[in-house]
């Protein structure tokens, strides 16, 4: 069995990383296709992910929370441009990093 305080820091670790994907791939949809909405909506969830990081937003499941609406975000706009990038590899990302959260070794 792993040690709760090492299983948070894991749980901490893979949310840092995803995390600064996502703010890079908002910077990306902005560079790219000049999509406001897309580096707004990413920095605006990339903070609230970083608030629970950092335990300023207390409730155990909020990052949880954030994971899943941008799972439905995320296969939305997969389902309505049936591309993989960008839309199918974040909702990759997003389904790896809820997942990996709750590995448990």
């Amino acid at each position: 069995m792993i040690n709760l305080s090492l299983a948070a820091a894991f749980a901490d670790t893979v949310l840092w990383i995803y995390i600064v994907l996502l703010v890079l791939g908002g910077l990306a949809g902005y560079l790219k296709a000049k999509s406001k909405p897309s580096l707004i909506a990413s920095v605006a969830f990339a903070a609230a992910l970083a608030l629970c990081a950092l335990n300023v937003i207390t409730l155990n499941y909020a990052a949880d929370l954030l994971l899943t609406a941008l799972l439905v975000v995320f296969s939305l706009r997969l389902a309505k441009t049936r591309k993989f990038i960008p839309a199918g590899l974040m909702l990759s990302l997003t389904l790896a990093t809820l997942i990996l959260r709750h590995f448990q070794g």
